[in-house]
Order: structure tokens, then C-alpha cells, then sequence
């Protein structure tokens, strides 16, 4: 292909990109589906993409798009709403990625006789929700806010806890020490946590994942509080979207480098510079009897929303693309019925999550708790996790990726479907349902 037939084709793949996501709303078809058909047509079919020059940095090129949509779903948080419906987000999503991963490691143990820490190391990959999939889904469906927001706050949590279990999992298969030599990390688990609970695997998880939780809390309210305060500043120059790009990787970077979860670092930065600014105003109003005009720091953050999301779409687009191109077909056949079981196992770990966490949703109406139940897409954190995995082990793993493909095949056919189930609503569904009357 000459460069300006590869350039063509870039761009004809934006216009194809933009018009999937536009016609989502309509043809309850999600982009990525047409994006990996796309891939496929391209790559394995009509041979038109030399794949084998894109796999190297499929890993790499995964990560960025993940740290923007991330981001993104950051800056989109607001503290003060999502409270309200923080409770049912963080247990449904703690009960449906918990049930997942405990699920789909027995399956794989007994399917495919894996020893247990590696089942739990693949099974993480798999059990949580993609964001990058499920939130642009949930923008076009006529679902009551209470429900929204619960599935908004599940799916940037599940993000979280699939990157930091997987890490700590890592971490515990390939006997590294967590951050490195000396990090915080590793100081706060060698000083007693792990010894508290015998070593076991699960005290493992458990500390190592409240360690990493809270250095990168740490790590992304300073860089925060230091960026909100920059701002104002920068906000005047030229290039300023950039450098706060450059601000975001240097976070993720920090975080890693310091024993957090780098990828969580990033959420937790991008919902900091989202609600700083408002707290800061309200605070000044109380205490002095004045209203802060926050016209300038919604018009950046507007302009960083803008400007990632943009970018975010377009690397996202590329990278589903190179996935559809770089499936290994030889493998599918064979790796198709282990997907299938996988998305069985999800499919039941997400009823018993939605029935187990209906009290903190303050009811449900049926035809809610179906949706619910089919809106489990896997996607981009999925693939990333997979490479990942397979980047630290190599042979061991080496069925992770068509495992991959196959699940996010099917959890994105599964989301049609329920996305055509959420027509069957009610047009006036009550906020609150009663639990006794919800069968």
C-alpha cells in the first residue's frame, strides 16, 4: 500500500468511525462492532494491512487510548451527583467483578486445568466492564437517572478494579515486589499487611490493592491541586490541551513509579481538576458571604473535555481497528467455546450481582434488571489487560488474546440485544419501585 492509499485509508476509517457512533443511537449497534468488522475485512480478509507490523505496539497503543477515555470518565464525574447513587454503583460493581473473577477462574480451572493464581490472573482480564464500550451506549438509552448513573459509576469503577487487580496479580505470579525496590507500595505491605493475613493469596490482593488505591489517590489530589492552580494560568497560552495531556502521562508515570495503580492515578486526576474548582468556589461562598463566577474554570474544563475526548475517539478508533485486524484466526475455532463459557459465567455472576445489590438501587422494574444484566460489554481494558498479561509471560498466556477477541465479540452481540430491550420500558417509569413488587 502506497502512503497516500494508507493515508486515504486512515481517513476514510474517521468518517466510518463517525458515523457508527452517530448512527448508534438509532440502529442500537455499537461502533465497536463495526469498527472490528472493519479490522477483519481489512486485515485477515482482503489482506490490505500487514499485521505483523502492528502487533508489536498493539499493547502500547491500547494503553494510551485507555489512560484518554479514562480521563475522560474522570473529568466527567461529578462528586456531588454521583454520590447520591454512589452506593448502588460501588456495590454492584465490587459484587459483579468479584463474582466474575471467582467465577471465570473456576471455570478456567476446571476447563483448562490451570493451577489457581494464574486462572485468578486470566479471569481478571475478563471480569470487568469496558467503559469505553458501555458509556457512550448509555448516553443514547432512555433509562431513569438513578439507573444511569449507577452503570456510569460501575463501569469507570470496574476499569479500576480490573487494572488494579491485575496488577497486584502480576505482581504475585512473577514474585516482583510492588513498585519496584523501595517503593511505597512495597513498604506499606513488607511492613505487616501481608503478614496479618499468613500470606495468604487473597491478603495479598487485599492489601496490596489498598495500597495501591490510596498512593494513587495521594499522587493524583496533588498533581490536582497543583494543576487547578496552574490553570488559570496556562488556560491563556497556546497548547495548553497539550500540556495538561503531558500533565496526565506524567501522573500515570508517577503513580506507577511509586507502587499506586497508574491507570487509576488517571481517573482520580481527571475527577480532581473536574470538581476542585467548584469545591474551592463554594467554600470561598460560605465563608465570606460571595459567589465565585466558576464561568472560566467550566469553560477549561469544557475545553479539556473537548479536546481528549477528540483525541480519545480518534485513538480509540484505530486501536479497535488494529484489533479486528490482528485476530488470530487459526485460533478462534478452537477458542470460541472457551469464550462462550466465559460469557456464561459472566452472564450468571451479573444476575446474582443485580439481585444481591437491588437494595442499594431503591428498586427495579423488571425489564431494568434484564438490561442490566446484558450490559456487560468487554472491550478495550479487556484487550489491554490481555497484551499486558501476555507481555509478563509470554507462552503461559499465549491463548489470552483470540480468549479476548471471542468475549468481546460476544458481550458487544449481547449489548445489541439489550440495548433493543430497553425499548420494552416504560416510557414513565417511577423512580423508585418497591423490592416486593420488582419479581
Amino acid at each position: 500500500m502506497s502512503l497516500t492509499h494508507f493515508f486515504g485509508l486512515l481517513g476514510g476509517l474517521l468518517v466510518l468511525a463517525f458515523v457508527a457512533n452517530r448512527l448508534a443511537r438509532w440502529t442500537r449497534v455499537p461502533d465497536v462492532l463495526v469498527l472490528i468488522a472493519t479490522g477483519t475485512i481489512l486485515g485477515p480478509i482482503l489482506h490490505w494491512i500487514d499485521t505483523s507490523k502492528f502487533e508489536s505496539f498493539a499493547h502500547g497503543f491500547g494503553t494510551f487510548a485507555l489512560i484518554l477515555i479514562l480521563f475522560e470518565a474522570g473529568m466527567d464525574l461529578n462528586i456531588r451527583d454521583t454520590l447520591r447513587h454512589f452506593p448502588g454503583g460501588i456495590v454492584l460493581a465490587i459484587l459483579s467483578f468479584g463474582i466474575s473473577l471467582i467465577g471465570i477462574a473456576a471455570f478456567l480451572v476446571v476447563s483448562q486445568h490451570m493451577a489457581r493464581l494464574p486462572a485468578l490472573l486470566a479471569a481478571a482480564a475478563f471480569a470487568c466492564i469496558s467503559s469505553s464500550v458501555i458509556l457512550p451506549v448509555l448516553e443514547h438509552l432512555d433509562l431513569r437517572p438513578a439507573v444511569r448513573t449507577t452503570l456510569i459509576v460501575e463501569a469507570a469503577l470496574s476499569d479500576a478494579l480490573g487494572v488494579l487487580t491485575v496488577g497486584i496479580l502480576l505482581d504475585l505470579t512473577s514474585a516482583a515486589p510492588l513498585g519496584g525496590p523501595g517503593s511505597v507500595a512495597n513498604f506499606l505491605i513488607h511492613s505487616g499487611i501481608i503478614h496479618g493475613t499468613g500470606g495468604s493469596i487473597a491478603g495479598g490482593v487485599v492489601s496490596g490493592f489498598l495500597a495501591r488505591v490510596l498512593i494513587s489517590i495521594a499522587v493524583a489530589y496533588v498533581a490536582g491541586f497543583v494543576w487547578v492552580r496552574a490553570l488559570p494560568l496556562l488556560s491563556e497560552q497556546r497548547f495548553w490541551q497539550v500540556l495538561t495531556l503531558a500533565a496526565v502521562l506524567l501522573v500515570y508515570a508517577a503513580s506507577d513509579a511509586v507502587g499506586g495503580s497508574d491507570l487509576f492515578a488517571v481517573v482520580a486526576f481527571g475527577a480532581t481538576l473536574a470538581n476542585l474548582p467548584g469545591e474551592a468556589s463554594k467554600e470561598l461562598e460560605n465563608a465570606w458571604g460571595f459567589v465565585v463566577q466558576p464561568s472560566d474554570s467550566d469553560k477549561s474544563r469544557h475545553q479539556l473535555l473537548l479536546f481528549h475526548s477528540e483525541l480519545a475517539f480518534l485513538v480509540r478508533t484505530f486501536f479497535f481497528v488494529l484489533l479486528g485486524s490482528i485476530v488470530p484466526f487459526r485460533g478462534m475455532r478452537a477458542a470460541m467455546v472457551p469464550a462462550l463459557g466465559i460469557v456464561g459465567v459472566l452472564i450468571a455472576a451479573r444476575w446474582l450481582a443485580v439481585q444481591f445489590s437491588r437494595v442499594a438501587w431503591r428498586g427495579l422494574h423488571p425489564v431494568e434488571i434484564e438490561v442490566a444484566v446484558l450490559l456487560i460489554p468487554r472491550g478495550l481494558i479487556t484487550a489491554v489487560l490481555a497484551f499486558e498479561i501476555v507481555d509478563v509471560h509470554g507462552k503461559e498466556f499465549a491463548f489470552l488474546p483470540a480468549y479476548a477477541f471471542g468475549v468481546i465479540l460476544i458481550t458487544c452481540l449481547q449489548l445489541l440485544i439489550g440495548t433493543v430491550r430497553a425499548r420494552s420500558l416504560p416510557p414513565n417509569v417511577p423512580e423508585a419501585v418497591p423490592a416486593e413488587t420488582t419479581g
